[in-house]
């Protein structure tokens, strides 16, 4: 099982001035310990729960453009773009070019958005929920056709049209940037990781709970003609012992997932200060996850 980390808040003690070098600190340390996931969110406020809505907040993709310059392995992504931020079309550019510049390091997270108060505030709008999962839904579509090169010409969809999905150059992953669906709906999301994911965000409730979402979506798979085993299973962790750097009580509340397949434990320290977080329990963790089986 490996270790990933979200960096999720950008209240950092020297305000703006310092994130640049903290961010810079968080890329160094996040390779130095060995974790293989790097991610940061894609809102326009702070969410409410994280503490304040205007509390800082970066733009999620300058961000990973950001990090891709002061890392070199670990792959980096948002966790999860809302699809109503960008047209799919600029989205499958801007995705691609982070994944040109990082040397193939990017993925494209991504789900139905739910935060109305930052599309209310800036103007952008938010549809019912059931349009939501269609847009989402045209734009994996969309971001597949302009990661084929043989696939140029136009896009017909209920929400979007395209006359040419041109993207170049090409994405340097391949087959394409992975896919990472967030959320365990289980009708509408987890169909749609059967269908197009190439890995799945689920958060850490309880083993019993996860084990319920997996065999959800091995039914999907089953009903896709999906190999289930390719599609690669994370979770979001955030519980105290993180925050306390309690290693022992971390384990604990992990092992019951060892036997999930769950590939990958993403850390989501609440701090405006990651690097620190990172070296102090982010690392220990690899190390310990490293050992279960």
């Amino acid at each position: 099982m490996r270790v990933g980390v979200h960096i999720n808040r950008f209240d950092h003690p020297g305000g703006g001035p310092a994130l640049g070098g903290e961010l810079a600190a968080a890329g160094a340390a996040a390779e130095a310990a060995g974790v293989s996931w790097l991610s940061v969110m894609d809102h326009y406020f702070q969410m409410e729960f994280n503490d304040r809505a205007e509390d800082p907040m970066l733009e999620a993709y300058t961000t990973l453009g950001f990090l891709a310059a002061h890392t070199s392995t670990v792959r980096l992504g948002a966790l999860v773009t809302g699809v109503t931020y960008r047209h799919p079309g600029l989205l499958a550019k801007i995705v691609t070019t982070l994944d040109v510049l990082s040397g193939g390091r990017a993925a494209l997270g991504i789900g139905a958005a739910w935060y109305d108060r930052e599309h209310e505030g800036l103007g952008v709008p938010f549809p019912p929920v059931a349009e939501r999962f269609e847009r989402l839904e045209e734009t994996l579509r969309i971001c597949l056709q302009m990661w084929d090169p043989e696939a140029n010409g136009p896009f017909e969809g209920k929400h979007h049209r395209l006359a040419e999905t041109l993207c170049v150059p090409a994405p340097v992953s391949a087959p394409h940037p992975e896919i990472m669906i967030g959320g365990g709906g289980e009708k509408k999301t987890l169909r749609l990781v059967a269908r197009y994911g190439d890995a799945c965000n689920l958060f850490l409730t309880s083993p019993e709970e996860v084990r319920h979402k997996l065999d959800v979506l091995r039914g999907h798979c089953d009903t896709e003609g999906r190999d289930y085993d390719e599609i690669r299973k994370t979770v979001v962790y955030s519980g105290e012992a993180a925050m306390t750097g309690d290693l022992d009580a971390f384990t604990r509340d992990i092992s019951g997932y060892t036997k999930l397949g769950i590939d990958t434990v993403i850390l989501g320290p609440r701090t405006g200060e990651p690097a620190a977080f990172i070296e102090n329990f982010a690392a220990p963790a690899v190390q310990r996850l490293a050992g279960l089986d």
